[in-house]
């Protein structure tokens, strides 16, 4: 779940009136980041009252776990993630101890996007570290559109050993039209709700753009994991 769970903003009434009846069902098996509708309302108070120990540490919002053979890091893009803060030495710590042989990364602002927010530079560091540790995948949301970028740096440059992006806002709110084309993005489709499904590997992992009833975009591919650049 990439963040912005509820609208316009995280209250436990919104979570009991509109989240719980519907994707509540799956909250025991959910991994949650916050997203900047979240984290505005009190640090994130109902939303880590939620989610409890799939959202992290409450008030911190940034943790990692193993799915299947993968590494996961969930990090809080509303909070600093640059050298010497406490997200980012935790992240780097949390990298330097994995044997994962695939790692996903997950958090709400895209570093690229070519919806009307646009690309959102707070998390470059973060990338430039998960690229460095051999990181294979980033989800981000905050744009309400579905949008897969080519493996690129953390400076936008197409690098086949970089990180491929995957930015799934398409949840239920309206959606955004492009507006801002990226050089990098490979699909992106702004007409479509729906969910990303993906399939992980011991060495790759799969995608599926699965639309809701009634509409018919899908997008699908598939990829090895890259090796760390260390």
């Amino acid at each position: 779940m990439l963040g912005d769970t509820v609208y316009p903003k995280a209250t436990a009434a919104l979570f009991a009136q509109c989240y719980e009846p519907t994707w509540g069902r799956h909250r025991a098996r959910t991994l949650a980041v916050a997203g900047n509708h979240d984290w505005e309302e009190a640090a994130g108070a109902a939303f880590f009252s939620y989610f409890g120990a799939a959202a992290g540490p409450a008030g911190r919002g940034y943790y990692s776990t193993t799915v299947g053979s993968w590494h996961v890091v969930s990090l809080n893009s509303n909070i600093p993630a640059t050298p010497g803060s406490p997200q980012y030495e935790w992240l780097r710590a949390d990298l330097s101890t994995n044997t994962s042989g695939c790692t996903l990364a997950m958090w709400h602002h895209p570093l690229f996007s070519s919806g009307p927010n646009g690309n959102s530079g707070q998390m470059r560091e973060a990338w430039r570290l998960l690229q460095e540790f051999g990181t294979s995948v980033v989800l981000a949301g905050h744009d309400h559109d579905y949008e897969r970028f080519a493996p690129q740096d953390a400076d936008g440059r197409a690098n086949p050993r970089g990180i491929r992006e995957f930015v799934v806002g398409t949840g239920g709110y309206p959606l955004y039209d492009r507006v801002n084309p990226q050089s990098n993005s490979e699909v992106s489709e702004h007409r479509t709700f729906g969910v990303l499904q993906l399939t992980l590997k011991s060495d790759s992992y799969a995608w599926q753009f699965v639309p809701i009833d009634g509409q018919r975009f899908s997008d699908s591919g598939s990829a090895p994991c890259v090796a760390p650049q260390r």
